[in-house]
């Protein structure tokens, strides 16, 4: 059986005890977080969340793209988030290459050269990223610049978050 069968046998499960059908649109902690899609972070479990609490928007190194604004942008105008949350962390596999070597390994292994992803956002410094990161968020024009946005490194090992200063 595959992977996707395996889960797919487990949802079944789920959905037999399922009682969650009630919860609102709008998280109830009013928090959007942006964070590693690293299998090592349980965003909702690590943070202490319930189910329709807060948004979890995930990709390869918790990196504020356009597609994440534009979850944040939906988040906090369309859906009454107050607070956004940046996490990074410790071991993170964007900190092993560099975008051109992974393009020319890409091109290399299928022949053929690829409009995108025009970045892969690969970083050498966990500190440096988060600020960048929360930078990206505060300049934006549609962001408000009253809305917290906080950014936090993860430990893999230990389990704690560590706030970065902005």
């Amino acid at each position: 059986m595959s992977a996707i069968d395996d889960v797919l046998a487990a949802n079944q499960t789920y959905a037999q005890g399922f009682n969650l059908g009630q919860l609102p649109m709008p998280p109830a902690r009013k928090l959007a977080v942006i964070a590693c899609m690293d299998a090592r972070l349980t965003v909702s479990q690590l943070l202490g969340l319930k189910t329709g609490e807060a948004h979890i928007i995930r990709n390869a190194g918790g990196i504020v793209t356009e597609d994440a604004l534009r979850s944040l942008i939906i988040s906090h105008h369309l859906l009454g988030t107050n607070e956004i949350m940046i996490i990074n962390h410790t071991d993170c596999g964007m900190l092993t290459f560099k975008d051109d070597e992974l393009r020319k390994k890409l091109q290399t292994q299928t022949g053929t050269a690829a409009v995108a992803p025009v970045r892969f956002h690969a970083f050498t410094n966990l500190e440096a990223n988060v600020r960048e990161q929360i930078q990206k968020v505060r300049s934006h024009p549609w962001i408000p610049k009253h809305l917290p946005v906080r950014g936090f490194i993860y430990d893999v090992k230990s389990g704690k978050l560590a706030e970065v200063s902005a």
